[in-house]
């Protein structure tokens, strides 16, 4: 029996570090624009929808053929807004894809969502190799660390493992923002409160970890850039 699997993308226009930035222009068209095409371009959802409290974004979707929705409250995070949209959806996973991610494709998507034949699995996430130093030591990128089953450990945007043994050649991975989910994993999530370290590090899934749900990372080869800064922007814009 074939499974229901939607993306939903959060979209929030009031961003921390970057405000309006899924409206910002890249090579013709709007980052979120070019992040919901990538991801109907898989053509691994049965729909793909933007969930935003925007109005703004709202209309840049609709206006070009998209599906979205508006968030009818206020959310710590982008997995407490796309579960306020699963919750009345007959579907089984759920996939996050963030707003910000216009470079996405389908094998890393198809790869993660192949981790749901194991049962145990509730969430899932990918990640890629960072090489750079200039990278693995800024706090825009976060790191993660897995164990020998590919389960995240820790999640930082400090530099994980420290590399204190210098003759060691310690592999680093980036988390990429995009998550797939059971959906009862998922609505579970927003009965809990905002968690400790999810607070301190600002980083949403550590609240599955201090809850007790194991994370099964995918790795992938580069995925391209999450637009989180305007440097980020320029960034893109040179690969497109």
């Amino acid at each position: 029996m074939k499974r229901s699997v939607v993306a939903l993308i959060p979209a929030r226009y009031a961003a921390t570090r970057f405000k309006g930035k899924l409206l910002a222009e890249l090579g013709g068209k709007s980052v979120i624009w070019r992040t919901y095409e990538a991801s109907l371009a898989t053509g691994l959802f049965d729909e793909v929808v933007v969930v935003t409290d925007s109005d703004l974004i709202y209309d840049e979707i609709t206006r070009q053929g998209g599906k979205a929705t508006m968030s009818r409250k206020e959310h710590e995070s982008g997995s407490d807004r796309i579960a306020e949209a699963a919750e009345s959806m007959n579907v089984e996973i759920v996939v996050n894809v963030q707003g910000d991610t216009p470079f996405v494709k389908k094998r890393p998507l198809q790869l993660l969502l192949d981790e749901f034949s194991d049962h145990s699995v509730q969430v899932g996430s990918l990640m890629q190799e960072l090489k750079e130093d200039e990278y693995i030591n800024d706090p825009n990128y976060v790191k993660v660390a897995v164990d020998k089953k590919r389960n995240a450990l820790f999640f930082s945007r400090s530099v994980i493992p420290y590399p204190r043994n210098k003759n060691l050649g310690i592999v680093y991975y980036e988390h990429i923002g995009i998550y797939a989910f059971r959906k009862n994993a998922l609505l579970n999530f927003t009965k809990w409160p905002v968690s400790p370290l999810e607070d301190a590090e600002k980083i949403e899934c550590l609240r599955y970890l201090e809850n007790g749900v194991p994370i099964r990372m995918v790795v992938t080869d580069y995925m391209g850039v999450e637009i989180d800064t305007p440097e980020d922007l320029e960034k893109a814009a040179k690969m497109l």
